[in-house]
C-alpha cells in the first residue's frame, strides 16, 4: 500500500505547473521616501473577516481550525488545488461574494486592464496616466499606495526572497539555518504543490514566514478582477490548509506589478498587504542574455550596505536559481559587518519577537480552536450558481467566462505569447493518477 501511496504521489506530483520566472522586468526610476509600517505577524487573528473565506468543512457545518487537514504532499492534499492557471468559474462562492460587495461598496477602483507582450512592462489605454494617485501603477516605480510598503525601518535589511519553493531553496535553507537567520518566503502557488517537502521545511522546521506570490505568477494589472481573486484566493487557500488553518497577511505581486485596483482586491476582499522593494539586485536575469552577474550584485550591496541606513533596505532576491541564493549568501556577511539588523520581512515591526501567531504560538504549535461556519464550503461557482466574469475590469462577477479569457496560461500572460514561459507545465492530473490516488484511500 505504501509503495501504491508514493507512486500516486509521485504521479500526481509530475504533473504540477512549476514556474521559474526568467525575469522581474520592472525597474526603479525614482522613490519617494513615504514609508508604510509593516505590522508585526505574518498571519491574520481569528477576528479578520478575511479568515471567514478559507473555513474548510465538506458538510457546510461549523468547522474548526486547527483541525484535520490532509497531509501535506498527500494525493489528497494535492488533488485539492488547481494544478495550473486557475478557473475562474470554479471558485467558492464565499470569494466570488466578497468580491461583489466589494465593488459594489466602491472599494474597488475602475482601472483598465493593462496589456502586455514579450516581456515588456504592462501598459495601459491610451489616455490613462499610470502614476497618477488615482491610478498608481508600480510600473515605473513613480507612485507609491501609502498602504504598500516599500521601506525597511531605519538600520534594517528585510530578509525574504521570491518563487520558491524550488529545488535550488535547498541550499538557501541550509544557510540560513546554519546563520540562525529568519526570512520571509513569497510563495508561488503551484511551487509548493510541486515541492510540498520544501515548504514544510520552511514553515514546519524553520519557522519560517510565508507570504503570498500568486499562484502562477502573472502580470496582476492585466487580470480582470475575478482572475485577481482566483490568483490571490487559491495561494491564500492553499497556504491556509497546509500550515493548520494559519491566513497569511503579506503578498508580493509578481514582477512587483500592481495599482490601485489590484491593491484594492487583495486589500478588501483578502486582506492582503502590499510589500514591494526599494533595492533590485536583478538576479533573476543571472544567466541570461545581457543580464547581471554576481559581480555586479556585489557591486551594488557594497554600495546599499555602506550607504545611508535610512530608510532601512528591502532588496529584491530570488530563490530562483543556484546563483541568486549565492547572491546572497556571497553579501549576508556584508550586511552584518555593516551594522545592519537583518529581520525577516514580514517582522520588520517592533513586535518581533511576539508569538508568531494570533491564534498559536509559532509555526508548530496547535491552533486554538474557534467554530465558524465554513463559508468556503458553500456551492461554487461552477457548480449551484452561475459562473463569474466581469464587466470591464472591476465590475461586479456576473455571467460565464473563461479564467484568463484568449490570454492562455497565467504565464503566457507574463510573456504576451500565449504559451506557458520556460519552466512552467499545463498539464494536469492524468485519469490514471488519480484512479491510483483514489484506489489507495479507499484502502485507509
Amino acid at each position: 500500500m505504501s509503495a501504491l501511496l508514493l507512486f500516486a504521489t509521485s504521479a500526481l506530483l509530475a504533473s504540477v505547473s512549476v514556474y521559474a520566472h526568467p525575469h522581474d522586468s520592472l525597474h526603479a526610476r525614482h522613490e519617494h521616501a513615504v514609508r508604510a509600517a509593516l505590522p508585526d505577524t505574518w498571519y491574520h487573528t481569528e477576528e479578520i473577516e478575511a479568515h471567514k473565506l478559507f473555513r474548510r468543512d465538506a458538510a457546510g457545518t461549523p468547522s474548526t481550525d486547527g483541525g484535520s487537514y490532509p497531509q501535506v504532499g498527500s494525493p489528497t492534499w494535492l488533488a485539492a488545488y488547481p494544478s495550473t492557471t486557475p478557473d475562474n468559474t470554479k471558485l467558492p462562492q464565499a470569494w466570488v461574494d466578497k468580491l461583489n460587495a466589494a465593488v459594489a461598496a466602491g472599494q474597488i477602483p475602475n482601472i483598465p486592464q493593462t496589456t502586455e507582450a514579450n516581456g515588456s512592462a504592462p501598459v495601459y489605454p491610451q489616455g490613462v496616466q499610470q502614476d497618477s494617485t488615482d491610478v498608481c501603477s508600480t510600473t515605473n516605480r513613480v507612485c507609491r499606495n501609502p498602504d504598500d510598503i516599500w521601506d525597511a525601518p531605519p538600520g534594517t535589511v528585510g530578509i525574504g526572497f521570491d518563487d520558491g519553493p524550488l529545488p535550488t531553496s535547498a541550499a538557501l535553507f541550509d544557510f540560513l539555518t546554519a546563520n540562525n537567520q529568519k526570512a520571509t518566503h513569497f510563495f508561488i502557488g503551484v511551487n509548493i504543490l510541486a515541492s510540498p517537502d520544501l515548504f514544510t521545511r520552511a514553515f514546519a522546521t524553520m519557522n519560517d514566514d510565508i507570504a503570498v506570490h500568486t499562484y502562477t505568477h502573472p502580470y496582476m494589472t492585466t487580470l480582470t478582477n475575478i482572475d485577481v481573486v482566483a490568483q490571490l484566493g487559491w495561494s491564500m487557500q492553499l497556504i491556509h490548509d497546509s500550515t493548520g488553518g494559519r491566513l497569511p497577511r503579506y503578498w508580493r505581486p509578481p514582477y512587483g506589478d500592481t495599482d490601485n485596483r489590484v491593491g484594492a482586491i487583495a486589500r478588501h476582499v483578502f486582506g492582503l498587504k502590499t510589500i514591494i522593494w526599494n533595492q533590485d539586485t536583478s538576479d533573476w536575469s543571472l544567466g541570461q542574455a545581457g543580464g547581471t552577474t554576481l559581480d555586479a550584485i556585489n557591486a551594488n550591496m557594497q554600495k546599499w550596505l555602506t550607504g545611508p541606513k535610512s530608510p532601512g533596505l528591502i532588496i529584491l532576491e530570488h530563490e530562483l536559481t543556484k546563483d541568486s541564493v549565492q547572491g546572497f549568501i556571497n553579501n549576508y556577511p556584508l550586511m552584518k559587518s555593516n551594522g545592519w539588523q537583518t529581520v525577516s520581512m514580514a517582522q520588520l515591526a517592533a513586535g518581533q519577537g511576539a508569538n508568531l501567531w494570533q491564534n498559536a504560538a509559532g509555526n508548530t504549535s496547535p491552533v486554538t480552536s474557534m467554530a465558524i461556519v465554513a463559508a468556503a464550503a458553500a456551492p461554487t461557482n461552477g457548480s449551484s450558481t452561475p459562473p463569474p466574469t466581469t464587466t470591464g475590469s472591476s465590475g461586479t462577477a456576473t455571467s460565464a467566462g473563461s479564467s484568463t479569457g484568449s490570454k492562455g496560461s497565467a504565464a503566457a500572460q507574463a510573456t504576451g505569447s500565449g504559451k506557458p514561459k520556460s519552466g512552467a507545465s499545463s498539464l494536469r492530473y492524468p485519469s490514471w493518477a488519480l484512479v491510483l490516488a483514489a484506489a489507495w484511500l479507499a484502502l485507509l
